[in-house]
Parts: C-alpha cells; structure tokens; sequence
C-alpha cells in the first residue's frame, strides 16, 4: 500500500492558483458546451439515488449543475437540503441531519445511495458512510481534504469563524483520521494539482482493492462544473453494484483530460 494522504501533506497552494481560482472555474463551465458529445456518451444511469453534498460556505445552487446532469443520464440526485454547508451547525455535532437525510432518501426507493462531496462536504460524505454503511452505494470526493494536517487549507481561519469549530480540535482530527482508513465501499477521490483552496496531497485517496484516484486539469472552486469531473462522476456511477472496478483511462479523451494513472 501507498504511503497515506497525511504523510504527503503540509504545502499549502501558492498564492497565485489561489487569486486566479474564480477566473479558472468560470472557464471549466464555460467548456461544458464543447464537452457536451463526451458528457453524452456515457451510459445511462439505473436510476439509484445519488446525494450531493456541497463544499464549505456553499449551497445546493453550487451543485446545481452536476445534479442537472446526474437527473439527465437518468440518476435520481438530489441536493442536501441544509442550507449553506457551515460544518456541524449545519448537519449537528454528530452528522444527524444528514444521515436523516441519506437515510429518507435510501427510504424512498429502498436502494444504497451514492454520496458525492464537494470540499468539506467530501469529508462529511465519508464520514456519513462509515455510520450508515448499509444506506450507502459508493462515495465520491471532490477535491476533499480528508488527511493531512488541518491547517493546510486557506480558508481555515474561515471555518472556524463560521463553523464555530476549531480545525485542530477534537472532532476535526478525528474526521481525518478516519479519512486515512479505507471505507466500507468503494471510494473515489477526484482532485487536482492546481487546487488553489486546500493541499492536492491531502485530498488522495489511500490505495485499497476497491478505492481509486482519478486526477484532473482545474480550479477548486470549478469542481462541480468541470467536465473532466461531470465524466468521471457518470463514469463512476454506472459501475455495477455488485461489480466496481477503477477507472479505465484508455481512449482518447480519457488519455488526455485525465494526466496520471491514479496511481500516485
């Protein structure tokens, strides 16, 4: 097994990727259009429940258009439903209001829910999944700090103003120590080098049989419209439950918008 995500942790993003991260993210969604016959191709969804969690200070609106597109391949996804994402002010000290609402949607059709976090809402994703296990299909991160040290990322001053929540207290490191230990399914992490929010490093998945990495071109904040994401995340959907296997990078789009073999 690889080394873990903490071990490789500790550079925070340089300045510059920080400053240009709104203009970056503006020019990922201003791709989709010319994405739009690769987001097509993918199979159709088999209609499973899938609850996106948005990012740190963001809403549901963030995510809007990843579920868009999730519900036209034919997925039943859903927001969460809780306002702005302000750590356990917003899903209670334990996660309560979230697994309530994982476990009312998984109510509604009787099948395992698939959990795609954005930023901080990664986190909670895998949190959420190891006390609810049987409720959940996958989890897929998106450029979620999960490891590492709690400072590394430039916005922690931000959430503990916000959140009320100290990064290096009690609840926060447990969070991240569970984050180095492989979940009870299978688990994606998708990230990128060029992240101007938190550390890449940090955001990597450990290397277990049913865990992968897929990396890709962009911004933190263009993480939910980036269509090297929107792909990956349809790809990763339609693995069979029964049947996961990690991403297959052949073919010329997946050669060139996806630069390392996961293996990192």
């Amino acid at each position: 097994m690889a080394d873990s995500p903490g071990k490789r942790s500790g550079k925070r993003p340089s300045p510059l990727l920080g400053l240009t991260e709104i203009p970056r993210a503006l020019f990922e969604f201003g791709m989709l259009p010319w994405a739009a016959p690769a987001l097509a191709s993918v199979p159709r969804g088999d209609g499973h429940p899938v609850l996106v969690i948005p990012g740190f200070n963001a809403s549901d609106r963030a995510t809007h258009v990843l579920r868009s597109y999730l519900r036209r391949l034919g997925y039943d996804a859903h927001g969460w439903a809780l306002g702005r994402n302000r750590g356990p002010r917003s899903i209670g000290n334990e996660g309560e209001r979230l697994i309530q609402r994982v476990e009312a949607i998984y109510d509604r059709q009787q099948r395992r829910v698939s959990l795609i976090g954005w930023s901080l809402g990664g986190i909670m994703a895998r949190a959420v999944c190891r006390r609810v296990p049987e409720r959940v299909r996958q989890v897929i991160t998106l450029g979620a700090p999960f490891a590492g040290a709690p400072r590394d990322t430039r916005v922690w001053r931000m959430y503990e103003f916000l959140t009320g929540q100290k990064v290096d207290g009690d609840s926060a490191r447990a969070y991240l120590h569970e984050g180095e230990t492989p979940l009870p399914v299978p688990s994606t992490a998708i990230w990128s080098r060029d992240d101007g929010i938190v550390p890449w490093a940090n955001c990597v998945e450990p290397h277990y049989a049913t865990s992968d990495n897929i990396e890709v071109f962009g911004s933190h904040f263009g993480l939910p419209v980036n269509p090297a994401v929107l792909y990956a995340i349809a790809d990763r959907l339609a693995q069979p439950e029964d049947g996961w296997k990690p991403f297959d990078r052949r073919g010329v789009f997946r050669a060139v918008a996806y630069p390392s073999s996961g293996h990192i």
